[in-house]
């Protein structure tokens, strides 16, 4: 299926159940409380985790270290709050678990580890080769 259709279709149908579901529970009134207060967390929380970042990557600068795990780690970090802004609990629960530094190091590892495996596997393709003119050795 298109990546598309299941994030515009599947990922609003997960968070209409979760709200249905916690609704029932807690209550309506209780539940658009909850939604609003994620949010500002959230986003408290993603401020404070960006200007650390920010801060990190500046030290790393004026070492002359380039600061990659910086940039990944500010854009995870705009990523999740955008995540804990949309309304719904599924996002929420997403965009908190890359908004924790511990959590974005594991991430990060695991998708470098697998685009190393690809760089690996990609050079043991490549064939050298040298070509001669002989009409000139003539």
């Amino acid at each position: 299926m298109n990546s598309f259709f299941l994030l515009f279709i599947g990922l609003p149908a997960i968070e209409i159940f979760f709200m249905i579901k916690i609704g029932g529970k807690i209550g309506a009134f209780n539940t658009i409380a909850l939604i609003f207060l994620t949010a500002i967390i959230g986003v408290y929380f993603a401020k404070i985790q960006g200007i650390k970042t920010l801060k990190s990557g500046m030290i790393n600068l004026y070492q002359n270290k380039l600061p990659v795990y910086e940039i990944l780690s500010g854009a995870s970090i705009a990523i999740s709050a955008l995540l804990l802004i949309i309304p719904g609990f599924f996002t929420d629960l997403i965009g908190f678990v890359l908004l924790i530094p511990f959590t974005r190091k594991i991430i990060f590892s695991i998708a470098l580890k697998k685009n190393e495996k690809t760089k690996s596997s990609n050079k043991n393709n490549t064939i050298d080769g040298e070509i001669v003119d002989k009409k000139n050795e003539l």
